[in-house]
C-alpha cells in the first residue's frame, strides 16, 4: 500500500508542468476553441507543431507552432483576466525535439543540466532565450498575454517561448497593450465566455542571425457568448513596426489574413460566430 502511494506521489510530481505536442487540437484540447473547432488549415505552416500548453497537470491554452520560423502561428485561450504577479521565468518545449523528451514545460537550465540536452539540439527545434538577447526596438511579445489569466499557474503557463514573437517594443507597450488591457475589458462586459485566438503573420525579417522570424503583423480575434441566443465577435490587426491597432469585424480580419497568408480562405472560429 505504501509503495502504491509512493508511486502516485511520484506520478503527480512528473505531471507538474506538461506541455504536449499532439496530432490534433480537436481530440486533445478542444476546450480552448469556440464550439471545439480550431482555425482551419489555411493558417498551417510548412512545419507545424500542435501544442496543448499544460502546466501543473492542467491545460491552459493551445498553440500552433511554426518549427521553421521558430514562432507561434497562433495561441488560443479563454479570456479570464485577473490581478496578480507577473512571472519572471521563461520556459521551453522539450517535445519539439522529439516525442521521447519530457512532456513538461522546462527551463533551459533544467534540460541542459538534468537531461543532458545540448543547447545546439534545443535551438534546432525552437527559439531559445539567447535569440531574444540584445534586441533593438523589439522585445518578447506574448500572443496569449499573462494578464488575461486569473491565477499564477495560468499566467506562468504563458511564459513559454513557444507563445512569444519578436514584437515592436512601442507597439507591445503601447497600442497593443491598450487593446489587451482596456479594449478587451470594455468589449467583454456582458460576455459569459470569451474565446480568443491571437496570431502572427510571418514577415521578411529575422532576428538571431536568421533563426527567428519577425512577424509582419499581429492579430487577435474574439468570439464572445453573451447568452444562449446571442454571440458577438470582434478583431484587431497591427503592423509590427507601427504603434497602431486597427479594429475590424471578424469577417474583415479573416479576409485580410486570407490575403496575407495566401493559402486559401481563413476561418478562425466555428460558423456560429458572427462575421459582421
Amino acid at each position: 500500500m505504501l509503495g502504491l502511494l509512493l508511486l502516485q506521489v511520484l506520478a503527480s510530481c512528473f505531471w507538474l508542468g506538461h506541455s504536449e505536442v499532439v496530432t490534433s487540437f480537436e481530440t486533445s484540447c478542444p476546450q480552448f476553441f469556440f464550439g471545439g473547432i480550431p482555425p482551419n488549415e489555411a493558417l498551417e505552416p510548412q512545419k507545424p507543431a500542435w501544442i496543448c500548453q499544460r502546466y501543473k497537470n492542467q491545460y491552459y491554452f493551445a498553440t500552433l507552432y511554426d518549427r521553421k520560423m521558430r514562432i507561434p502561428v497562433y495561441s488560443a485561450y479563454i479570456y479570464q483576466p485577473g490581478p496578480g504577479k507577473r512571472p519572471k521565468t521563461w520556459l521551453v518545449e522539450p517535445q519539439l525535439m522529439g516525442p521521447t523528451y519530457p512532456k513538461t514545460m522546462e527551463k533551459e537550465w533544467t534540460l541542459l543540466n538534468k537531461y543532458n540536452v545540448s543547447l545546439e539540439k534545443l535551438s534546432q527545434s525552437q527559439a531559445i532565450l539567447h535569440d531574444y538577447k540584445n534586441l533593438t526596438g523589439l522585445n518578447r511579445g506574448h500572443l496569449n498575454p499573462n494578464g488575461h489569466h486569473d491565477d499564477y499557474s495560468s499566467r506562468m503557463a504563458t511564459f513559454t517561448l513557444t507563445n512569444i514573437v519578436p514584437q515592436d517594443e512601442k507597439l507591445n507597450g503601447g497600442a497593443w497593450n491598450n487593446y489587451e488591457q482596456q479594449t478587451m475589458i470594455r468589449r467583454t462586459q456582458d460576455c459569459t465566455t470569451t474565446y480568443v485566438v491571437v496570431g502572427a503573420v510571418p514577415g521578411n525579417n529575422y532576428i538571431a542571425k536568421g533563426r527567428v522570424n519577425k512577424p509582419s503583423h499581429l492579430w487577435s480575434a474574439a468570439c464572445c457568448i453573451v447568452d444562449n441566443s446571442y454571440i458577438k465577435a470582434w478583431a484587431v490587426i497591427a503592423e509590427n513596426d507601427k504603434n497602431e491597432v486597427q479594429l475590424l469585424t471578424l469577417g474583415e480580419l479573416e479576409d485580410t489574413l486570407t490575403e496575407l497568408y495566401g493559402r486559401g480562405q481563413v476561418s478562425l472560429f466555428d460558423s456560429d460566430c458572427p462575421r459582421d
